[in-house]
């Protein structure tokens, strides 16, 4: 019976040292080859090897007694002997090889003569060096007498200089060029994408997101952006979009979504719409935007290795600051939370999730610590593309009565910090005043806890002048 060969599983990608997942072929973080890795030797592992710290006397029991070298090798080239104190250097002890203190001097070498090296490949030969990396003298290769190497040194690159013909320089090795496919043509290190790390800040908005730690591409997208309404009064935007990754194209259709929200925002704000009647109309171009992707030609995406045969989807959720009025709406599993300037006042969460956990919640068949608890607590059951059951866009409005923070995240971050309680820890208490500082904190704190998602996370700072005690938010 033939049987299949597998893989040893690996600890550590060689590339990354990332952990990584059971099966793949490629590390999810570098794209390393984990198939190239060789097979882990059947014979005995290496044994340590204790050397006495003096020669014994001839005879002495217990000594091995090794044969002596061949003078010529199999060809009858004199074969060079190298001896420890032909290079430079120190023992694992940490003395010299050669000069007085040396271990081992070779015999017919004075203690304090310097060492010679010996010609390879017989009398008359030049004289060759074995190479070290110097790396406290980068430039000093040549003077030394070490080999070149066969690509250009990264350590003596020169960082600030531009790609031949706009070509891309490689992150990692800093001297290669990055091919069309993303990998260096040097150190065949996969190259970062534009999308792996996002960041934007406007005067009242900023959002960060990131491609987490264990997946391979960031599926979040983000739009961020203000406006005018008719008065001249100023209106806030931040729309976060998380692609589902069970879909075809997650990660566009997150971008389209984000991107036909805001657009929409953008001009139907102006005109005088109500934020919230705005925000609907927003959430329904999105939903069209994405659909649309679903009606591309079917070898649009035959190359996409990532390709899945159901549309392509995602799920929204969005915030409009405008009139003193705060402004939500969502579709999915993505969050909006109210944090207060003052963190003695009650945290709120403004949305609801459209996903198992919340409906079984919803129907009192359980509480929210076992169905959270459940395997199937995020399978949404609301989303934005073609193949979902009914759009219903979610929207609210709110009224704050006091200064605080628009918390606008997907599940990589609240995943992490999922009470009203844990996101107010996890906000920096002066995220008012620096949204990008604290927004990226906020992605810090989700990679801190595991980073198994992608983290995106728009905040949007909410100035009113206090109107006296009340809830946080009450319901316009």
């Amino acid at each position: 019976m033939s049987q299949s060969h597998q893989q040893p599983a690996l600890a550590k990608c060689p590339g990354c040292e990332e952990p990584p997942a059971a099966g793949d072929l490629f590390c999810g973080v570098c794209g390393y080859d984990l198939s190239a890795v060789p097979a882990r030797p059947d014979d005995r592992p290496t044994m340590a090897i204790t050397v006495p710290p003096a020669a014994p006397a001839a005879g002495a029991a217990g000594v091995v007694r090794w044969p002596a070298a061949e003078e010529t090798d199999s060809s009858d080239v004199p074969a060079p002997v190298v001896r420890p104190a032909d290079v430079p250097g120190t023992d694992s002890g940490g003395r010299p090889l050669t000069g007085p203190d040396a271990p081992d001097a070779t015999p017919g070498r004075g203690a304090g003569s310097p060492a010679e090296p010996l010609p390879a490949g017989g009398p008359g030969a030049a004289a060759v060096r074995v190479r070290h990396d110097d790396r406290a003298d980068p430039g000093g290769a040549e003077a030394s007498g070490d080999f070149a190497l066969a690509a250009p040194d990264p350590r003596a690159a020169d960082h600030a200089a531009a790609p031949a013909s706009g070509a891309k320089v490689c992150v990692a090795c800093r001297s290669g060029r990055v091919d069309s496919d993303g990998y260096c043509e040097n150190c065949g290190h996969a190259q970062p994408r534009e999308r792996d790390h996002m960041e934007q800040e406007l005067d009242a908005v900023a959002a960060v997101s990131d491609r987490g730690l264990r997946h391979h591409r960031n599926e979040d997208s983000f739009a961020v952006s203000s406006t005018a309404l008719p008065d001249g009064s100023a209106a806030v935007v931040a729309i976060v979009c998380d692609g589902v990754s069970s879909a075809s194209r997650p990660d566009e259709a997150s971008a389209a979504a984000a991107s036909a929200a805001n657009e929409a925002l953008l001009e139907s704000l102006p005109r005088g719409t109500h934020p919230q009647t705005a925000m609907h109309e927003a959430i329904v171009a999105a939903s069209e935007a994405v659909n649309a992707l679903a009606r591309e030609p079917a070898g649009a995406r035959e190359h996409d290795a990532h390709r899945h045969q159901n549309a392509p989807a995602c799920t929204l959720v969005g915030a409009i600051a405008a009139g003193g009025l705060l402004i939500v709406g969502w579709v999915g599993d993505s969050r909006v939370y109210w944090v207060p300037e003052d963190r003695t006042q009650p945290t709120a969460r403004l949305t609801e999730d459209d996903s198992w956990a919340a409906q079984m919640v919803a129907a009192g068949l359980m509480n929210e610590a076992e169905a959270y608890a459940d395997e199937r607590a995020h399978a949404i059951t609301g989303w934005l593309g073609a193949d979902a059951y009914e759009l219903e866009p979610h929207t609210a409005a709110f009224k704050p009565d006091r200064p605080g923070l628009v918390v606008v995240c997907t599940d990589g971050l609240w995943n992490y910090a999922e009470s009203v309680e844990e996101m107010a820890a996890a906000v920096p208490a002066d995220a008012g005043d620096q949204p990008l500082r604290a927004a990226r904190a906020l992605v810090g704190h989700a990679l801190d806890g595991g980073g198994h998602d992608n983290v995106t996370v728009a905040l949007l700072p909410f100035a009113v002048r206090p109107q006296g005690a009340g809830s946080a938010c009450d319901t316009a």
